[in-house]
């Protein structure tokens, strides 16, 4: 379930290994889903299953859409009926695909649409291909895409624009304001104002009164936000997987104490290794045949404040599993036996920020002598390069285990829904997106900007954990928290 590259200079792929690429994309993201309860042969082998109910189909550009939909379906209700769905182009002798219109939508039941967005009867979107609109479920779904047809009509000349505001994790706040992602907006009509907060002081403390939406960087602060405002709909347009940002010397010393691994493009940290370092107290200038960087500090990684920032919830997370040997943390004594070590990996950091913006920022401007190591979305890695904001010495360590933080939205008006519809479905945004460093349903563009940018990214995410349960997770920031009294 590798993500593959294509070599810089190598000729476009065709619709064919498009979709291949997709379809692999998506056994990545299911295997990070259903990790805890479903083997790696096995969600294979049901992807695969539904691919091949496509086989016929001549209309391709839905296809991996479909698949997730049913592979979804059949994991979380096995006995449920898998009806085939084909999809073709119409010809002189067929009648143009029926448009789903809203009375129609209305006598249909609340469906759960790809990657996890459910809908109400309120969401409607048409999916608009060659071939017409294609119902998934009760949900039709928005795409523009180059080959699929003419974008939709932008409004008339003069025509106002409607203000959308809304509050959105800072590692997304470049997206929104590239002048590209502002002109798709237009063209649909909208003008998207947003403004930055931690992703867990999004879902706890950010006044939201007036705001069309909400964008924390993860799943669990998005469910949090949900039950706190009473929203059932959530979209999830793109993802990133956990990251450390470091440098050469840090990688090359980490590697000589058997911390660090070589088994792909990027490095990996071996994260119970680095727990061990961590509890033995363990300093840099301790480390055998160190002449790089003889300091005299503990060996840590940077994060932000787990009580605010959604990046620090990640950490926790990851750090969580691996000192309950191995296995997501449930119940309370769970929770008290690895509280200690979750404290002390946030308590000898000192001060931390509070978004994820700040430590990369540091990492970027004062170099390896304050931040050595600085836990970020690989996102922020991928978008600096695009930048050209990265220094030689400069490398991307991926923790092993690692999580996959899901960037979700949070609709709390029907505009609010419209946007994340957007960002979800159009394709433009879909791209602008992978340009900022996400990973998204057209992994293809993701491997573009990364090979042109000569990115070493991890080419495997089969190694992700599940986050604790909202109320697990919960549990252990505020016990993180409480330590700082």
């Amino acid at each position: 379930m590798a993500l593959d590259t294509v070599p810089r200079g190598a000729a476009p792929e065709d619709k064919a290994a498009r979709e291949r690429r997709a379809i692999r994309e998506l056994e990545n993201r299911l295997a990070a889903a259903y990790s805890e309860n479903r083997s790696a042969d096995e969600i294979n082998v049901a992807v695969r299953s539904a691919h091949d109910r496509f086989a016929e189909s001549s209309v391709r550009d839905f296809v991996p859409i479909l698949v997730e939909r049913a592979v979804r379906k059949k994991f979380e209700s096995p006995d449920g009926p898998e009806t085939p769905v084909v999809l073709t182009k119409p010809n002189a002798a067929q009648k143009p695909a029926e448009k789903i219109t809203a009375a129609t939508a209305a006598e249909l039941p609340p469906a759960e649409g790809p990657r996890g967005l459910t809908t109400d009867r309120r969401g409607l979107f048409a999916l608009a291909g060659a071939a017409g609109v294609v119902a998934v479920g009760a949900t039709a779904w928005a795409v523009s895409r180059p080959d699929s047809g003419p974008a939709p009509a932008a409004p008339a000349a003069g025509a106002p624009l409607a203000t959308v505001t809304g509050v959105v994790g800072s590692e997304k706040l470049a997206f929104f304001e590239d002048q590209r992602v502002v002109e798709v907006f237009a063209a649909h009509g909208f003008d998207v104002r947003v403004k930055a907060a931690g992703s867990r002081e999004i879902s706890t403390s950010v006044d939201l009164h007036g705001q069309a939406f909400a964008f924390p960087s993860s799943l669990p602060a998005a469910e949090r936000l949900k039950r706190e405002v009473g929203v059932r709909t959530h979209f999830i347009p793109f993802y990133s997987p956990m990251a450390i940002a470091t440098f050469t010397p840090i990688v090359e010393l980490l590697d000589a104490a058997g911390v660090v691994k070589f088994d792909g493009p990027a490095p990996t940290l071996d994260f119970s290794a680095y727990i061990d370092l961590v509890q033995r107290g363990v300093r840099w200038d301790e480390l055998a045949d160190n002449t790089a960087y003889r300091v005299d500090k503990n060996i840590l990684v940077s994060t932000t404040d787990a009580r605010t920032s959604n990046s620090a919830a990640m950490y926790l997370a990851v750090a969580s599993y691996v000192v309950n040997d191995d296995a997501v943390v449930r119940g309370a004594t769970a929770e008290q036996h690895v509280l200690p070590t979750l404290q002390r990996l946030f308590l000898a950091q000192g001060y931390t920020e509070g978004s994820s913006s700040g430590p990369f920022e540091e990492y970027l401007t004062a170099g390896m002598g304050a931040t050595p190591m600085t836990w970020i979305y690989e996102a922020q890695y991928v978008a600096a390069a695009v930048e050209a904001r990265l220094r030689p010495e400069m490398v991307l360590l991926y923790p092993s285990p690692t999580v996959v933080s899901r960037h979700t939205v949070v609709p709390l008006t029907p505009e609010g829904e419209e946007i994340g519809a957007l960002l979800h479905n159009d394709a433009g945004l879909q791209a602008l997106a992978a340009e900022h460093g996400f990973r998204t349903g057209d992994a293809a563009r993701f491997d573009e900007v990364v090979t042109e940018h000569d990115v070493r990214v991890s080419a495997d995410l089969v190694d992700v954990v599940d986050v604790p349960a909202y109320e697990t997770l919960e549990h252990l920031i505020d016990g993180v928290a409480g330590a700082y009294e």
